[in-house]
């Protein structure tokens, strides 16, 4: 026989409940502790807003991901016009407080895009935010600000997409943009510069910045067109640099088993699809109108070369000039798209110094790579999966069919053996992770029914996964 519980017994066991859940888990920033993907417990296989909802709430529109510290999740939103941080119970989705970022002006944006795109990252005294249209924000985990550092709306007509990330006491975020490109660390406690780096030729990127600790040291590496760069975390100056990237790249590094590994693709860098221009002098030839020597956009045939007048109008005057011109067209000449491991120790120029492995086919865009339990994990859109072996890699599996298409905005995450990645239309594909898997093996795939550009956080076994209208935790009771 069972015996009776008092009320008193009943509030004792629910306090202690809370106090573990509480005390679980963090997913601090974008893609969680490290920036690695990688989460705890044991996350649901099957799943939807009919299944495994332990609560669903509306939120504002917004691409950021949550930001899990103890018993509290951050998220930023565009409502009303007003750029908000957002805080909200972790264990059943109630809002605690929310805060207005000053902004005089809104950044221009992509159609899809949003003005609440940068992840929150918390170092679990402050939670901090980056707007393109406000700078850098702190606020206690009360929701009062702490300080603020505005900062230059981003030169560039698509938005902001980077996060920002903590490093020894620092918050760190880089800004490359079509003129003016930056890398800029702050103090946490006090928001005051702690020191900025210029970053002279290169052109907008939408990777964030990542933490790489490797053999008792940290340092700060940054993709970006044509090349990823290393800084030091105390002071930002350079390390190393490593050619090979796109003319854009959105997909941010990850590292683990002894490498980092960096993945960047972009329209006109695949071998048998390069796009090409003419030198200067015989496109004005061909094309200058009234004969001023630069060229407007009206003045550029239709096709590749026009659509991205814009990226080579770096000043935005509505004209280019030769050094735009040819600017470009090197970028264009230079640009690799691969994926490829680089092991650490490098200094200086370590294209051909540091380079374990690399493949070039079927690279994802904006979702970035996962390295999981010694296998690399990426998805092109399209729902194309390939997987390879971390350290040498070697093919797994590539190209193969999800039977999700559409693009894949969201970054992929691991937890339990599974990978999920999670498609813009809404679905999120489970995938066997074990290491005796030879091919694709689909677990799941769980239709949300509304549009995700953000990337999950799974922790202690909950799925939180925001959507264009919607938060959810997901999980198995």
């Amino acid at each position: 026989m069972f015996p009776a519980f008092r009320p008193s017994s009943l509030a004792l066991i629910a306090a202690v409940a809370i106090n573990a859940f509480a005390a679980g888990a963090d997913w601090p920033q974008f893609r969680g502790p490290g920036g690695l993907g990688i989460g705890t417990g044991q996350p649901a296989i099957e799943f939807g807003p009919e299944k495994n909802v332990v609560w669903k709430i509306d939120v504002p529109f917004g691409h950021s991901s949550p930001c899990i510290v103890g018993n509290k999740l951050f998220l930023t939103g565009f409502d009303g016009g007003k750029l908000v941080t957002l805080c909200f119970d972790r264990a059943d989705g109630h809002e605690l407080w929310r805060a207005v970022a000053p902004a005089d002006k809104i950044e221009p944006m992509h159609r899809i895009a949003s003005a609440a795109s940068p992840t929150p990252c918390s170092d679990g005294e402050r939670v901090y935010v980056y707007f393109g249209s406000a700078g850098l924000l702190a606020y206690d985990l009360q929701g009062k600000e702490v300080w603020h550092k505005p900062l230059p709306i981003p030169l560039v007509e698509f938005g902001t997409g980077a996060s920002p990330i903590l490093a020894d006491g620092k918050v760190v975020i880089v800004c490359d943009q079509d003129m003016g490109s930056y890398l800029l660390a702050v103090d946490a406690k006090t928001g005051q510069q702690a020191w900025r780096v210029e970053r002279p030729g290169f052109l907008r990127s939408f990777s964030s910045p990542f933490l790489w600790k490797h053999d008792g040291t940290e340092e700060i590496v940054v993709v970006g067109a044509l090349l990823v760069k290393s800084y030091a975390v105390k002071d930002g100056h350079e390390l190393w640099s490593c050619q090979g990237t796109a003319r854009v790249s959105n997909a941010t590094p990850v590292a683990g088993d002894g490498m980092l590994l960096v993945s960047s693709w972009n329209v006109g860098g695949d071998a048998g699809a390069r796009i090409t221009m003419a030198p200067f002098e015989e496109f004005l030839a061909a094309n200058d109108a009234n004969h001023d020597g630069v060229l407007t956009k009206e003045e550029f045939p239709p096709g590749p070369i026009r659509d991205r007048f814009s990226q080579m109008d770096v000043n935005k005057d509505g004209k280019v000039t030769r050094e735009e011109y040819e600017h470009m067209r090197d970028m264009f000449s230079e640009a690799v798209n691969q994926m490829f491991a680089i092991r650490p120790g490098g200094h200086g120029d370590i294209t051909k110094t540091n380079v374990l492995w690399s493949v070039s086919r079927h690279l994802p865009y904006v979702s970035s790579p996962l390295l999981y339990d010694g296998r690399v994990y990426a998805v092109k859109n399209g729902g194309l999966a390939s997987c390879y072996d971390a350290h040498t890699g070697e093919i797994v599996y590539q190209a193969e069919r999800l039977d999700v298409p559409g693009d894949y905005y969201s970054s992929a995450v691991a937890a339990d053996g599974r990978v999920y990645v999670t498609s813009q239309k809404g679905t999120v594909v489970v995938i066997d992770a074990g290491r005796d898997v030879k091919e694709l093996k689909v677990l799941a795939r769980n239709a949300i029914g509304e549009p995700v550009f953000a990337t999950p956080a799974l922790v202690d076994g909950r799925i939180f996964l925001r959507t264009d209208k919607h938060l959810f935790a997901f999980g198995e009771n």
